[in-house]
C-alpha cells in the first residue's frame, strides 16, 4: 500500500489528491494521498510526519507553502538541486535516510518553455521579474538562472531575497517607485506569492496603479483559481499570461515517479483536474 501525502498551511485549495489519486489508478497502484495541515512553526508535527517516512508508514511527502525550508533542518541529505535551490517540495526515504529534493525548479521550467513557444517568436532579451521571496522563488529563480535569464526579485522582506540573490540575479523592492524602473525591459513576471489564492480570490499581488510592461509575459504560480486576478489583470493590460496548473502537474508528475518508479503520461494528471487553462 502506497501512502503518501503533503504537508503544509492551508490545504483548503490543493489539487495534489485528485493529481496523485488518478497517478496511482493509471498505474494500478493501490494507494492514497493525504492532506496534513501543520501550522506554521510546528515543528514537532513536522518531525512526527517525517517520522512516519522514516519508519515506512508513509512512503513520502510533498512539502508546500510555508514549510519549503524549515523543514530541511529535520531531514538527513538533500539533493544538489534541492540544496542549490534552498528549498524542499518532496521528501523520501532512500537507504535509510530521509532525503529532500525539489521538483519544483524543473516543473516550473519545462512548463514555461511549453507556454512562451505557444504563437510567440523566441524572446532574445531575458529579462525577468520574480515576486516575492519563499520557497517557491527560489525554485523559480534557480530556474529561471539555468535558463539563462537575468532575474529581478522583488522582495518586501529584503534580507530573505539576498540570501539567494547573486551576480545575476539582483534584489528590489517590492513597491512601485522601484519596480516601476524595471518594466520597459521586462520580458517575463513571475508571481511566486500565494496573493489570489483561494479563497482570497480578489487579492492581487501586482501594486495598484502601476502599468504592466508592454512585451511581457506573465506566469502566475497560483492555480486555484484557474484564472487568478491578477492574471485577469495581465490579460486586460494586452499581455499572455497563465496560472500555475501546468507547474503542479509537472512537479507532481516527477515527484510520483520519484516516489514509485511510475513516469506517469501528463494526460493522466491534466484530465484529473479538467485539463491546463490559459
Amino acid at each position: 500500500m502506497i501512502r503518501l501525502g503533503l504537508i503544509g498551511y492551508p490545504l483548503g485549495h490543493s489539487l495534489s489528491p485528485k493529481l496523485h489519486t488518478a497517478a496511482l489508478q493509471a498505474c494500478n497502484l493501490q494507494g492514497v494521498y493525504s492532506l496534513s495541515p501543520v501550522e506554521p512553526g510546528d515543528i514537532q508535527s513536522l518531525g512526527i510526519l517525517l517520522d512516519q517516512v522514516r519508519s515506512g508508514e508513509l512512503t513520502g511527502l510533498n512539502v508546500t507553502i510555508p514549510h519549503k525550508q524549515t523543514v530541511i533542518q529535520l531531514l538527513d541529505e538533500l539533493t544538489p538541486r534541492a540544496r542549490a535551490i534552498g528549498a524542499v517540495n518532496i521528501i523520501y526515504l532512500k537507504e535509510e535516510k530521509l532525503i529532500g529534493d525539489n521538483t519544483d525548479a524543473p516543473g516550473f521550467l519545462t512548463d514555461l518553455n511549453s507556454f512562451l513557444q505557444v504563437g510567440s517568436a523566441p524572446i532574445e532579451e531575458k529579462s525577468a521579474l520574480v515576486l516575492g521571496a519563499g520557497g517557491s522563488a527560489r525554485a523559480v529563480v534557480y530556474a529561471l538562472e539555468e535558463a539563462g535569464w537575468t532575474t529581478t526579485i522583488a522582495a518586501r522582506r529584503i534580507e530573505q531575497a539576498q540570501e539567494f540573490a547573486n551576480s545575476n540575479v539582483r534584489v528590489t523592492h517590492y513597491d512601485s517607485l522601484h519596480i516601476a524602473g524595471l518594466l520597459s525591459d521586462l520580458r517575463l513576471i513571475v508571481n511566486t506569492t500565494p496573493l489570489g489564492m483561494y479563497p482570497n480570490t480578489g487579492a492581487s499581488p501586482w501594486i495598484d496603479g502601476m502599468d504592466f510592461p508592454k512585451d511581457a509575459a506573465l506566469y502566475d504560480l497560483v492555480y486555484n483559481p484557474r484564472e487568478t486576478r491578477l492574471v485577469k489583470q495581465a490579460r486586460a493590460a494586452g499581455l499572455r499570461a497563465t496560472t500555475g496548473a501546468g507547474m503542479l502537474i509537472e512537479q507532481a508528475a516527477l515527484s510520483f515517479q520519484l516516489w514509485t518508479g511510475h513516469d506517469i503520461p501528463r494526460s493522466v494528471m491534466a484530465s484529473a483536474i479538467n485539463g491546463i487553462d490559459r
